[in-house]
């Protein structure tokens, strides 16, 4: 299991049989009494300057405790979402222990300690033939109370599907093709109420899918299209959810130059993001419907790879001329959006890392959403209870005629224009959102747009509970917008 498991005690730490304490403690340090059981700590703090500001990390000794202590902060009067940074921040740093102890000393539930820990404490198992220090696999969580079975559970479908993303994302594209993920979905999904579909290359020429097709038609391994279905008997509502799933982008023949090359394994957050969203909705027995779609292909140059000028007709009958075919991943998800939309949703959602405009506009932190009002109202309030940073973007009406093409329906970039590229994107992606009914004059169905590219990966250091590396940004945020449907 690449993330500890996490258990609960409310017996005193320093009885513990844990091979070392991680304490998380608020700031100012050291005013007023020491806390129970843990006398001496303030001195001892302050003796090495530790302050308690967030993120901090300090091995400390006290006379009396013979297991390693160490103490991370978590900042002035902090609420849930600094209590997990702060946890996993300090199972981050605390390596070579097999089983951490974690308590909190300023008031605390026990969901986000054990939610931080999980998180701050995945490892991926890598190739290197010597390992560096290992993080913790089992964690004993601190509180008075006991959690509920729903938060218990919760802890672990969350961060089961965090880790998920991550192990998925990192695996090297040599290892996994569309194909091989097509197994990893199936494998992953085992077991829960969930019904799988994997369309092959035949069955997508069969069904009409030839943006996934034009795609992956440059690539030895030949695309795939994989529907999941969680379709619980008291769902009161179905959420569909559609990811971008390009296993390696090379940029096709609008090739990529070498250092932007680099990492585009990547690609594929957004499928492997849907995937594990499906999966922890499924293990939390949430009560409602969640349909997922990965649109899978390797975007690779050859002589049979699509040209720039090539029309393309996607699974709607839209037909787009294809001016660069570095904008792919538009190209999948328009099959996607297009077969999702036939079940008519009540809310549809497509994930993905789509435009590297998204962090020219927002950086690296903040989630770049558009769509329908409402439902986008809805994804941020979800993000906000989550603790992620996301922001709205708008899909102008003055830019929908970049769109057009002198011989398709669609062109799929602008050349030479890169002006609102995201946008651009968003308003591509939102020709293919399907009405409500039959009536052409229908309202389109509820849709959100999350562009990942910025969030997905971190390149910079580590901060809170996040690592160097894949990051499964907005997985909790859309767990919880599932938690929350009724």
């Amino acid at each position: 299991m690449p993330f500890p498991s996490v258990a609960h005690t409310d017996a005193p730490l320093r009885e513990s049989d844990a091979d070392a304490i991680l304490l998380v403690v608020a700031k100012p340090v050291g005013e007023g009494a020491d806390p129970e059981g843990w006398d001496g700590l303030g001195e001892a703090l302050r003796a090495v300057g530790f302050t308690g500001a967030p993120g901090s990390f300090q091995r400390v000794y006290l006379p009396g405790v013979a297991t390693p202590l160490a103490v991370v902060g978590a900042g002035t009067s902090p609420d849930a979402a600094a209590l997990r940074d702060a946890a996993g921040a300090g199972l981050r740093q605390l390596t070579g222990f097999e089983h951490v102890a974690v308590q909190a000393l300023t008031p605390a539930d026990w969901r986000p300690l054990a939610e931080g820990a999980a998180l701050g404490g995945y490892r991926f198992a890598g190739y290197k033939k010597e390992s560096p220090k290992t993080r913790a696999h089992r964690v004993t969580v601190f509180s008075s109370d006991a959690p509920t079975e729903d938060d218990v559970v919760a802890v672990a479908a969350v961060s089961g599907a965090v880790a998920l993303v991550k192990d998925l994302v990192t695996t090297p594209a040599e290892w996994l093709g569309p194909a091989d993920f097509a197994d990893e979905a199936v494998k992953a999904v085992a077991g829960l109420p969930v019904e799988v579909e994997v369309l092959d290359e035949e069955a997508l020429r069969d069904g009409g899918f030839g943006g996934i097709l034009g795609v992956g038609q440059g690539s030895d391994r030949p695309p795939r299209l994989v529907r999941l279905d969680y379709s619980p008997a008291d769902a009161q509502r179905h959420v569909a959810l559609v990811g971008k799933g390009i296993t390696f982008d090379t940029g096709g023949l609008s090739l990529k130059p070498p250092a932007s090359m680099v990492g585009m394994k990547y690609d594929m957050c957004g499928a492997a993001t849907v995937l594990a969203v499906l999966k922890a909705a499924a293990e939390m027995a949430l009560p409602v419907r969640v349909s997922a779609w990965l649109c899978i292909a390797d975007n690779m140059p050859s002589g049979r790879a699509t040209r720039p000028g090539d029309v393309l007709r996607t699974l709607d009958g839209t037909t787009v001329e294809v001016l660069n075919t570095d904008a792919e991943g538009r190209l999948v998800l328009a099959d996607g959006l297009a077969a999702a939309s036939r079940e008519r949703p009540d809310l549809l959602i497509d994930v993905a890392t789509l435009t590297g405009a998204i962090t020219i506009a927002l950086g690296n932190r903040h989630t770049g959403v558009m769509g329908e009002d409402e439902a986008v109202a809805e994804y941020l309030a979800a993000a906000s209870r989550a603790s992620e940073l996301a922001w709205q973007l708008p899909l102008p009406a003055h830019m929908v005629d970049d769109l057009d093409s002198p011989i398709a329906d669609l062109q799929n970039a602008k050349i030479g224009d890169p002006a609102g590229g995201s946008l651009f994107a968003g308003l591509f992606l939102r020709h293919f959102v399907g009405r409500v009914s039959d009536d052409a004059d229908a309202a389109r169905i509820p849709w959100v747009h999350l562009d990942i590219a910025g969030v997905g990966m971190n390149k910079g250091a580590p901060f809170g509970y996040t690592d160097k590396g894949v990051t499964a940004a907005t997985v909790r945020s859309l767990v919880e917008l599932l938690a929350s449907s009724r």
